[in-house]
C-alpha cells in the first residue's frame, strides 16, 4: 500500500503544498511520497476535489490544514495504492496448508477457534484465498464455525470491497484457478461475487496499523505482506514487536512478504524455513 513509482510529468501543486502532503501522509499512516511525485499528487487529489465540491488542489490541502477529518480521510484513501491479488506468491499457501495449520490445529483444542488477521489486506482476495483453502482442505474446520478470519485495511473503500466480495474479470484472472472461480463465485454481469458462507468467514475492518489495535484478537497466524517494505525501518520494527506482544499467540506464526525480512528488526521472532517459504514464530 503505497503510492505509485514517481512521475516526472508537470504539476500545478505548490511545494509547500506537497511538502505538508508528505508530512502529512507520513505522521498518519508512514506513507511515503519521494520528490517528483506532484503529478500523482494532483491526479489523485483532482478526485477528492470534485467529490466535496472544491475547485482545486490546494483547497483540498486547506481544508486538511483546517482540521476537517472527512476530506482528511478521504486524501489518505486516495493516496493509497491498494496491489493485491488472489493467490499471490503461491508459495506461502503452499506451506501454510501443508504444514502451518496442521501445526496450529495440533496446539487447539477441539472447540478452540482457528483465528487468523491479514493486515493491510487490501480489497480481499488475500483473506478470500485463506476462505478458499480452508473449505478445500479443512472443511470439517469451517463447518463446524471454528475459523475466524479478520481482514484490515487503512482504506475504507478496501474494506467495503472486501465485505461485498464483488471482483472484476480482471481480478478473478490474476491467479484465481478456474475451478475455484466456478466453486466458490457467481457471476453477475461482468462481475464475478463470493459466494455467501466465504464472505461470512470474512470479518472486514478499518485499521491503520499506526493507531491502536484493541479490536483485533489473539491470533494463531498473522499475515503482514507486501506493506511494511514501504514503512520506515523504525516503524516496520515496532509494528512487528507489536504484532508478537499484542497479537500473536505463543504457538503462532508470523507471514511477511516475499521481500520483506526480519533484518535489524526486534529480537523477539525465531526464523523458521519451511519447505517453500519462511515465517516467524515468538521466541
Amino acid at each position: 500500500m503505497t503510492p505509485s513509482p514517481t512521475d516526472t510529468r508537470t504539476s500545478s501543486v505548490s511545494a509547500a503544498d506537497f511538502e505538508f502532503l508528505r508530512t502529512f501522509l507520513a505522521q498518519k499512516t508512514a506513507i511515503q511520497i519521494a520528490p517528483g511525485q506532484e503529478y500523482l499528487v494532483e491526479s489523485r487529489l483532482d478526485k477528492v476535489a470534485r467529490q466535496h465540491g472544491l475547485p482545486d488542489v490546494t483547497a483540498v490541502l486547506g481544508r486538511v490544514r483546517s482540521g476537517n477529518n472527512a476530506v482528511a480521510a478521504d486524501v489518505i484513501d486516495a493516496m493509497t495504492t491498494n496491489e493485491t491479488s488472489f493467490f499471490r506468491d503461491q508459495h506461502p499457501f503452499d506451506d501454510i496448508v501443508a504444514t502451518i495449520i496442521p501445526e496450529l490445529l495440533s496446539k487447539l483444542g477441539p472447540s478452540d477457534p482457528l483465528t487468523i488477521w491479514c493486515a493491510a489486506s487490501s480489497s480481499g482476495q488475500e483473506p478470500y484465498t485463506l476462505a478458499i483453502l480452508l473449505n478445500e482442505h479443512f472443511g470439517d474446520l469451517v463447518r463446524r464455525r471454528r475459523v475466524k478470519i479478520v481482514a484490515t485495511d487503512l482504506s475504507p473503500t478496501m474494506v467495503t470491497r472486501t465485505k461485498e466480495g464483488r471482483y472484476s474479470q480482471f481480478e478473478v484472472n490474476r491467479g484465481l484457478p478456474a475451478k475455484h472461480m466456478i466453486t466458490y463465485f457467481q457471476q453477475q454481469g461482468r462481475d464475478w461475487i463470493v459466494r455467501n458462507d466465504l464472505r461470512e468467514m470474512i470479518d472486514a475492518r478499518v485499521l491503520n496499523l499506526l493507531e491502536p489495535w484493541s479490536a483485533i484478537p489473539r491470533c494463531d497466524l498473522v499475515l503482514i505482506r507486501n506493506v511494511l517494505i514501504y514503512f520506515p525501518a523504525e516503524v516496520k520494527h515496532k509494528i512487528l514487536a507489536r504484532v508478537k506482544d499484542q497479537v500473536l499467540k505463543p504457538h503462532g506464526y508470523l507471514l511477511l512478504g516475499s521481500s520483506e525480512t526480519m533484518v535489524g528488526g526486534p529480537q523477539v521472532y525465531q526464523t523458521c524455513k519451511l519447505a517453500k517459504a519462511t515465517c516467524y514464530r515468538p521466541l
